[in-house]
């Protein structure tokens, strides 16, 4: 438990530093990998995340999945189908 808290607490550290020089699609694989390592790291057990960092991710990836449907070319400029 103690040790899943510590890789958490590590990976929101590189996650808030790795955006700063990432793009914008880069964050948002970093934020997807940081919200998938924290669903393992909890497990089964339903518990609300009061980490920023962890929510602010969620955020990230909530409005990617919005602008994603909004749009009618992929990230490569080529027309959706």
């Amino acid at each position: 438990m103690k040790l899943s808290r510590l890789v958490l607490i590590v990976l929101a550290a590189l996650a808030a530093v790795l955006p700063a020089r990432a793009g914008e699609r880069d964050q948002l694989n970093a934020c997807q990998a940081l919200v998938e390592r924290a669903a393992q790291a909890q497990g089964s057990a339903p518990a609300a995340q009061a980490d920023g960092e962890l929510q602010r991710c969620r955020q990230i990836i909530k409005e990617w999945t919005l602008r994603d449907s909004r749009m009618s070319i992929d990230e490569q400029g080529r027309p959706l189908r």
